[in-house]
């Protein structure tokens, strides 16, 4: 099969990536690095000439809400034209578990908007929704440090590796489109404040990381639990975060 990644040299984008290649298939990176600049549609129709599937893991340069819904509608819309011109059957969105269970948090709000105009268009699509990835405490970090601090909220979360989603992903990509594609989580239930810790401490780094409470409803729901799989149904695949972080995969714990 020829299959698109969208966002394909990205987090989880590089795991489809890799893993669709180890399933056989023929697969076409849809990136800016590659020529294709999806929120203007510019060099995609080129791109996904001849592709059964498109996969899409990709990610706007900012959180802020007008300018990421912006991004991923005009996105999500380039990809639907174009590949539904190329013929392509299938649509596969990567979203976040809880993303409509936290008001008032920009980023959430576009990514709604996201799984909305994958799901409107001319393509058959399937959203699937994980929780926050093992590497998240390293982006966090990376984000928020200032010398020798950094502040980091505090969520529950039960984090799964973006390779696994990734993989997961890829294999969404060869069946029928599902709509609804279900949640994907990790094994155990954790917290981003002591995973900041220890992926500090695995990595050497001297930071002190000081908890913060994200202020008004979005801050108390994910507090409250609120981007933890809700459905009895949700995938809960390895590895454990204490697994990944001990891995010798050295991108895994790059700052």
């Amino acid at each position: 099969m020829r299959l698109a990644v969208a966002g394909g040299t990205g987090t989880v984008g590089r795991y489809v990536v890799e893993a669709a290649r180890g399933r056989g298939h023929q697969v076409v990176v849809l990136s800016r690095s590659a020529g294709v600049d999806l929120a203007s549609g510019a060099g995609l129709a080129a791109a996904v000439d001849g592709v059964e599937a498109i996969v899409d893991a990709s990610n706007p340069p900012t959180i802020a809400r007008e300018a990421a819904t912006g991004y991923f509608t005009d996105a999500t819309r380039h990809l639907h034209e174009a590949g539904h011109r190329a013929g392509a059957r299938h649509l596969v969105v990567l979203s976040i578990v809880g993303v409509d269970r936290v008001p008032g948090f920009g980023y959430y709000q576009a990514k709604l908007a996201h799984e909305e105009a994958a799901l409107a268009g001319p393509i058959p699509a399937s959203v699937l929704r994980a929780t926050q990835f093992h590497e998240f405490p390293g982006q966090i970090l990376h984000r928020t440090r200032r010398g020798p601090v950094a502040l980091v909220p505090r969520m529950r979360v039960r984090p799964v590796a973006a390779r696994t989603v990734g993989e997961a992903l890829a294999v969404l990509a060869e069946g029928d489109p599902a709509g609804d594609a279900g949640e994907l989580a990790g094994p155990g239930e954790d917290d981003l404040v002591a995973m900041a810790r220890r992926f500090a401490d695995r990595r050497g780094l001297r930071v002190h990381v000081v908890p913060v409470r994200a202020p008004g409803p979005s801050g108390r729901a994910m507090r409250a639990g609120a981007l933890l799989p809700t459905s009895a149904a949700a995938r809960l695949e390895g590895p454990t975060f204490a697994a990944w972080l001990a891995g010798d995969d050295p991108t895994a714990v790059t700052v």
